[in-house]
């Protein structure tokens, strides 16, 4: 029987996305959605035990104590495929990390001129975790130093990552007990597809152990470094305001759609936007002017240090193009869709890919070279812009939300201490009395198989009703922002009297935008930096904290959760298990894993049950750890909220109603 293909409403909560998919439903345009719908998942191969790693194969072990013809149980094939996926999704992000480091060295030597040092201080603070001399040294000489150290990390003969010293002792002693610190990046990305090769590493428990390793390569690796490496050659982010969804394409623009992953390319083409030059040539074509938007990571990048508008997350990609006014989605790395090709045949959209690692058949491509960056930069630009007098009807929704992003781990530090005294003690302080309940890391991507944005939405909203504050990265992140609670104002109607009180005394938002999903490694930095402050413990699993990627559908979501595990959090992935078939492995990296590392893994498709089971932790971590039993009735009456009602009074009542006295 054909599946039944769902309605606009039931694929999606986001009103703009809503609004796309009703137009290509009556235009007969096939989307991610619609493809979602006509074909079922492969039921052997969710449930995690089809085995083709060899060629006798695929061995499909759909009986309780079947083998395959090797002889692989269940258990094993179970471990092996979760363990690749660990694999591609930490080579993915390691890999961008080592491009920034090529980056920054091409900069440092002076053969890729449009790129500068834009934190130096952010450089010297690189240098000290990599063991690097300063002293005496130019920033060009440090930086070249510092590149070579990086690219080191990945390859290093003997050792481990330098960045492990950045975690708390306490979490060090247990890594290097079991064995698990990563020597380098790449080895024990290489080791997993070596241990998963036939007929060599059988033995699930600790197949399962080794993707921890790797995984921590990523995460405390290539992905923390890969976000230093991004701030040292664009800057920290900090604060500034922009507008999310569909609604920030322009009518009378030349719209560019930058999608991805890599700020080498992205940063290059908003400055080429915004030069004099290519203005005039959009406004010889008949533009007012060019808009530059994002979708996925590379959005997150360019939003958090250049204000640019975030156009939508991972499943809105196809619909950015069927608003008919996109004149060019330039593309570099990960999760983009093979489908915008065949789409944009429909449109005067041209893709255009640009990376090497990265081709699609149908698209242009304008390969990228760091050495001629802004040159290569402004041709794209150029093509989009000659784009622009072939548009016709377009169909832009109206649907956008303003945003506060830019939270780096400096920023969040700085806001709550000040130049001086920056610290997280006031964060630490609000879980202790309560106002804060715990901290939730809410992340990951979008799924075409659930509703989009609907887990998202739903559990970050109970959260935020329950005094949780709110951290995100990536396409959960994006999320947030269209749904309108990353401005100071939404503590005000979503938050509960102590998130909102805390939110009013720093001017912060309830939901913190900090960066792409490689900057979770920033969220590992926030809860390292916790533990080693008094009150919440020694070590990030005796925090109040939980992890999530309700709608995950990649590679990397899995690399990120177990390294978030492997660092003692405990972390609900949405959707459904790649190992759910097998029991005795969907225990390993639960309640196995946690008895080792103090953090476990469970995939949980229901959003009451995600937000029933978080404050559940959150609550045991707070007795655990002796704290107050939360309780919200204790706040609601801080000054500012005070002032809200206060101030339609005339002034003699406001002075009495505020200081107990008659104004004389």
């Amino acid at each position: 029987m054909a599946k039944k293909e769902r309605t606009p409403e039931e694929a999606s909560r986001d009103q703009a996305t809503i609004t796309l998919l009703t137009q290509a439903t009556e235009e007969g345009i096939e989307t991610s959605f619609s493809r979602a719908d006509s074909m079922a998942a492969c039921p052997i191969g969710s449930d995690g035990y089809c085995c083709k790693v060899c060629g006798m194969g695929p061995c499909r072990l759909v009986k309780e104590g079947q083998t395959g013809i090797c002889g692989a149980t269940r258990e094993t094939v179970a471990a092996r495929n979760f363990a690749r996926m660990v694999a591609a999704g930490a080579a993915a992000h390691s890999d961008h990390g080592r491009d920034l480091a090529y980056t920054l060295l091409a900069a440092a030597e002076g053969h890729a001129p449009d790129y500068s040092i834009k934190d130096p201080a952010k450089l010297r603070e690189m240098a000290g975790y990599l063991d690097v001399a300063v002293d005496g040294k130019t920033t060009e000489e440090l930086a070249k130093d510092v590149a070579l150290a990086a690219l080191g990390e990945f390859g290093k003969v003997e050792g481990k990552i330098k960045y492990l010293d950045r975690a708390p002792p306490k979490r060090q002693e247990i890594w290097k007990k079991l064995g698990i610190e990563p020597r380098n990046v790449d080895r024990e990305i290489v080791e997993i597809m070596h241990r998963t090769h036939i007929g060599n590493d059988q033995d699930a428990e600790h197949i399962l152990d080794h993707a921890m390793r790797a995984a921590l390569g990523d995460g405390w690796g290539g992905s923390m470094m890969a976000t230093d490496l991004s701030d040292v050659l664009f800057g920290t982010p900090a604060p500034v305001i922009s507008e999310a969804n569909l609604g920030v394409l322009k009518d009378d623009e030349v719209n560019i759609i930058i999608h991805g992953h890599e700020p080498t390319l992205s940063e290059m083409i908003v400055a080429a936007a915004q030069d004099p030059e290519m203005i005039k040539y959009a406004k010889s074509k008949g533009a007012e002017g060019i808009t530059m938007a994002g979708i996925c990571c590379t959005a997150n990048e360019t939003l958090m240090r250049q204000g640019v508008p975030l156009a939508g997350n991972f499943l809105q990609q196809e619909l950015a193009i069927l608003t008919g006014a996109v004149e060019a989605m330039v593309v570099d790395i990960q999760c983009i869709m093979q489908g915008v090709v065949k789409l944009a045949e429909n449109y005067h959209t041209e893709l255009i890919t640009t990376s090497p690692k990265a081709k699609i058949t149908g698209a242009t491509h304008m390969e990228f070279d760091e050495h001629r960056a802004m040159e290569i930069a402004k041709e794209i630009v150029r093509k989009a812009v000659d784009r622009y007098p072939e548009r016709k009807k377009t169909r832009i929704p109206e649907d956008k939300a303003e945003l506060i992003p830019g939270f780096s781990h400096e920023y969040i530090r700085y806001a709550l201490g000040g130049t001086h005294r920056g610290s997280f003690r006031p964060l630490n302080d609000a879980i202790i009395s309560g106002r804060i309940r715990g901290v939730v890391a809410n992340i990951g991507c979008n799924n075409a198989r659930v509703c989009h944005d609907h887990l998202h939405q739903h559990v970050v909203t109970e959260f935020l009703k329950n005094d949780v504050l709110v951290v995100e990265t990536g396409c959960g992140a994006i999320a947030s922002a269209k749904q309108g609670y990353m401005t100071p104002e939404a503590a005000f109607e979503a938050a509960g009297p102590g998130l909102r009180e805390v939110c009013e005394a720093v001017g912060m938002p309830p939901v913190l935008h900090m960066g792409s999903c490689v900057d979770n490694s920033r969220i590992l930095t926030v809860l390292a930096e916790m533990a080693t402050e008094t009150g919440l413990g020694e070590d990030i699993s005796d925090i109040p904290a939980v992890g999530m990627a309700p709608e995950w559908m990649s590679e990397k979501a899995i690399s990120i959760g177990t390294y978030c595990v492997a660092s003692g959090a405990y972390v609900i992935m949405g959707h459904k298990s790649p190992v759910s078939g097998v029991e005795v492995v969907d225990r390993m990296i639960s309640d196995g894993w946690e008895s080792k590392v103090g953090g476990r893994m469970e995939f949980i498709n229901d959003p009451e049950e995600i937000v029933r089971r978080s404050l559940a932790h959150i609550d045991k971590k707070r007795a655990a750890l002796g704290l107050p039993e939360y309780d919200p009735t204790k706040w609601g009456q801080s000054g500012d909220a005070r002032m809200e009602q206060l101030i339609e009074l005339p002034l003699e009542e406001r002075i009495e109603a505020a200081y107990g006295n008659k104004a004389e």
